[in-house]
């Protein structure tokens, strides 16, 4: 619509309505600060995809406290990636395991698994995924060879699959309290590479808990939870990852 469009359609709107629209156009003219933490990256080159996310949060927080969750961040994450002309699945289109959202730009294509968390306390170095993936297996496996096998089994499929995990942060004081920030971090699939040459020995608990290295460093432990039959992704250091971008709420 033009703006004059736009005009002519207010003129018809009841009160109830220019209300309800009084209050989005009073949050989009206060948006969150934007700091881009990583420039020049695939999604904070794009200035327009950044700044259209960063409004949709806003337009979310005008009606309520409640950071994005799973599916609002996933469509709010899809509709940017459309803005820029981006190609995208259609929802619910996924048919391989472990990806939530395809995205095409050119040559370039990325199968990303997001997530989202609004955690108490959330750290400012390590970075935490309650589930990875369940894995029924978990349960059924009773000695070491059979668990080993199974995880790295699991985790060639999950890497063949996943190039990157984009983790929506929302920091906030307390539960019932609207975020102060977002951070929107990728992890890279390959931090799960060194898992494929642990020993035997690694796997010999119920519940193992593996460690993850990048050049000579540990950057993540993967533990595999018996008790509920997931994976669970523990202390991302937060420098092996990718912040793109964080968004500040105005006091």
């Amino acid at each position: 619509m033009t703006l004059d469009e736009i005009k002519a359609t207010l003129d018809s709107f009841s009160a109830a309505k220019v209300a309800f629209v009084a209050k989005v156009v009073e949050s989009l003219s206060h948006p969150p600060h934007t700091e881009i933490r990583s420039p020049g990256t695939w999604l904070t080159a794009q200035p327009d995809w950044i700044e259209y996310f960063g409004l949709a949060m806003s337009l979310h927080h005008a009606a309520t406290t409640v950071p994005l969750g799973l599916t609002s961040f996933e469509t709010v994450f899809r509709n940017a990636c459309e803005h820029v002309g981006w190609s995208v699945d259609p929802p619910t289109s996924a048919t391989r395991r472990f990806v939530v959202l395809t995205v095409q730009n050119g040559a370039d294509l990325r199968q990303l698994s997001l997530k989202s968390t609004a955690a108490k306390s959330l750290s400012t170095s390590v970075v935490h995924i309650s589930k990875l993936t369940e894995a029924a297996w978990i349960q059924d496996a009773r000695t070491s060879k059979g668990r080993r096998d199974q995880t790295l089994a699991l985790f060639r499929e999950y890497q063949s699959a996943v190039s990157e995990i984009i983790m929506l942060r929302a920091f906030r004081g307390a539960p019932d309290e609207m975020p102060t920030q977002c951070q929107l971090v990728e992890i890279p699939a390959t931090i799960f590479d060194s898992i494929q040459t642990e020993p035997l020995a690694t796997f010999s608990s119920d519940a193992p808990v593996i460690q993850c290295h990048t050049e000579g460093q540990t950057v993540a432990r993967v533990a595999i939870d018996r008790s509920d039959a997931k994976i669970t992704v523990r202390g991302i250091r937060l420098s092996a990852c990718t912040t793109h971008a964080e968004w500040t709420r105005h006091s």
